[in-house]
């Protein structure tokens, strides 16, 4: 008898937690149910042909598997200039249901305030813009990358191979200039924050391993074509440059290079937002990217669960942000656990990017940098959304830098620093 009531119990007692089981997982299916339905609407400045725009879409898709959200609930308006197509294409995503609607380039920010403003109950994101924070605007958020750090590693990278070639006396004597500093280059689009801060972070990551470098700087003044950069390249490889950095991520300068390499000149290449190795396969070393899944994922998160999306977000290493991609084969021996170190050191925050120890500029060291974060009318200079103006350079655990995208996402390094020569800042228009 007591056999049959412990087996009893036994049954009981398993039949209790089946059914607390089934209940759980019921609770479960009904909390995913009662998630609302998220339609996302894409604005882009480029296409999948263009490896920026390529890394959002790759970001968004991602985001969107990982959390359940279907292609079908995705509008995509690819190649929208900084223009009123810009707000037409945000007003068309509102009239088809989308209540999140991103931009992916800083150029689409006037007109995506501006639909903000008019669509208020529609959120607003544009990635890579300045002025949400202080825009008193809630729906108009803004995102970037700490794209910076990765250049920096990307650098790194190039150094590396920069002194095994000084040390097998692989550099021609064109490749120098009066004072034995080796030339490299970087091909950039405009002289802005932007760039300006990518390229100092990568010359310092070269400087990091290797002393006597300079580097030569030719803008194409617009965001992408093909044809611009690759003439940028060339002028760059013309002057002696045994390494080029890219700002934008057209395949035009890692072909280019890599004919050149093929022909027999000694030349190297580091992109930017892909792996161009395909491109560029024996001269390609490594490329900056962001892992943009890890904002849109965020994003995404909080936009299904109602809570308020981060105004003016930013990520790095530290975030799963940022990140280089595979090294190519004749990367210098020692690299990729150069690269572990750096990277190790940069999330721990050991490692500043811009540490004011490790540059000059016209001859003095840095010991103060103010940051104006208003916005500013660019043709009359006058405020059109105050901000404050805060010092960039602070100091932490015994360690003096410029504190990039700690203020604001968007980058605001301008500082014009020794060793790096812009070759045409000024735009030149031809009659």
């Amino acid at each position: 008898m007591k056999r049959f009531v412990s087996a009893l119990l036994v049954v009981v007692l398993f039949a209790a937690l089946l059914e607390g089981s089934i209940q759980a997982e019921r609770a479960n299916v009904r909390k995913k149910e009662a998630l609302p339905e998220l339609k996302v609407g894409v604005i882009l400045n480029g296409d999948e042909t263009e490896s920026y725009t390529k890394a959002h879409i790759n970001g968004i898709q991602a985001a969107a598997k990982k959390l359940g959200i279907s292609e079908n609930n995705i509008e995509w308006k690819t190649r929208i200039d900084g223009s009123d197509v810009c707000y037409d294409a945000a007003k068309s995503l509102t009239e088809d249901g989308c209540s999140l609607i991103i931009a992916n380039s800083r150029v689409h920010q006037d007109y995506i305030k501006k639909a903000a403003e008019k669509f208020p109950d529609v959120n607003f994101v544009c990635i890579g813009g300045d002025y949400a924070a202080i825009s008193q605007i809630d729906n108009f958020y803004n995102a970037y990358t700490d794209i910076y750090e990765a250049r920096y590693v990307s650098g790194v990278v190039a150094g590396m191979k920069l002194e095994e070639m000084l040390k097998g006396n692989q550099i021609p004597e064109g490749s120098m200039d009066e004072e034995g500093r080796v030339r490299i280059g970087y091909v950039g689009s405009y002289p802005d924050a932007e760039n300006v801060s990518d390229y100092t972070a990568f010359y310092l990551g070269i400087k990091s391993v290797v002393s006597n470098v300079v580097m030569n700087v030719e803008y194409t003044h617009t965001d992408y074509d093909m044809e611009l950069e690759t003439t940028a390249a060339d002028t760059l490889m013309n002057l002696g440059c045994v390494i080029i950095g890219q700002h934008d991520g057209s395949t035009g300068v890692p072909a280019a290079i890599q004919a050149r390499k093929d022909a027999g000149q000694i030349i190297y290449y580091v992109g930017c937002n892909a792996d161009l190795s395909e491109t560029a396969p024996t001269a390609s070393l490594t490329s900056a990217v962001s892992n943009w899944k890890t904002y849109y994922l965020e994003l995404f998160k909080k936009a299904l669960h109602k809570e308020k999306l981060p105004q003016d977000w930013c990520g790095g290493y530290a975030e799963n942000a940022v990140k280089i991609t595979q090294l190519g084969p004749e990367t210098a021996d020692g690299t990729e656990a150069k690269v572990e170190e750096i990277e190790a050191a940069i999330s721990d925050g050991t490692c500043k990017v811009f540490d004011t120890s490790t540059f000059t500029v016209s001859g003095g060291s840095v010991s103060e940098a103010k940051v104006d974060l208003s916005l500013l009318n660019e043709e009359n200079g006058e405020v059109v959304y105050p901000g404050e103006t805060v010092e960039a350079i602070t100091s932490e655990d015994g360690c003096t830098y410029f504190a990039e995208s700690k203020y604001r996402s968007a980058p605001y390094f301008t500082l014009r620093i020794d060793g790096i020569t812009e070759l045409n800042a000024e735009e030149t228009v031809e009659e």
